[in-house]
């Protein structure tokens, strides 16, 4: 990336978070072009010489937030894959710290940013986020399993809900509850005697 395209993805990425706070406090439909120019050290030329309207900027904001949260999985990803291919199927589950924590991690650093992400879910449909970590993670490991398609979508949206649900009443609570605490929940929540196999089966 040259200084050029390095400046330009710098001034997008501080009208994200001049939109997020505007957000925070205010409907979207009622945030206007001169207050997010304010709040991001820009002029309105500059705001349009990347967006259109405040609902492109809102649309790059989503995958802004999703992009910032997945990039925690890169090397993880990685090693996923690695492991799907060679690994035991005993050993392959679902739900782990390892793959749990960094998000609970990022969601309690960007703590006022979820808060305002959980009053305007239609907005920021939160649950894509999920669905990027569950495809580049457990897909791999429902496929190892021969899950029929229509299954998988099931199982997908079991541990979507469930976990979003958690991650929504902690950030009610406003994140009082520890990182390691929530984590410990969700864990006793998908696997409630302990280790289970993707599979479905109990050791």
């Amino acid at each position: 990336m040259n200084k050029t395209e390095s400046k330009y993805f710098a001034t997008a990425a501080r009208m994200d978070e001049a939109f997020i706070e505007c957000l925070a406090k205010k409907d979207f439909e009622y945030i206007t072009v001169k207050e997010i120019c304010e709040k991001a050290g820009v002029n309105r030329s500059t705001f349009y010489l990347h967006y259109e309207t405040v609902a492109d900027l809102l649309a790059e904001c989503v995958e802004y937030t999703n992009d910032k949260c997945f990039s925690r999985y890169s090397s993880e990803l990685t090693d996923i894959h690695k492991r799907l291919s060679s690994g035991n199927p005993e050993d392959l589950i679902f739900i782990s710290p390892e793959y749990l924590k960094p998000y609970l991690e990022f969601v309690k650093e960007n703590k006022r940013l979820y808060q305002v992400v959980l009053q305007h879910q239609d907005i920021f449909r939160t649950q894509n986020t999920f669905r990027r970590i569950f495809e580049n993670v457990f897909s791999p490991v429902l496929d190892r399993f021969r899950f029929p398609e229509k299954e998988k979508e099931y199982v997908v949206h079991f541990y979507l809900g469930g976990i979003t649900s958690v991650v929504t009443e902690w950030l009610r609570k406003d994140c009082a509850d520890s990182i390691e605490e929530v984590l410990g929940i969700c864990m006793r929540c998908v696997l409630p005697d302990g280790k289970m196999a993707a599979g479905g089966g109990d050791e």
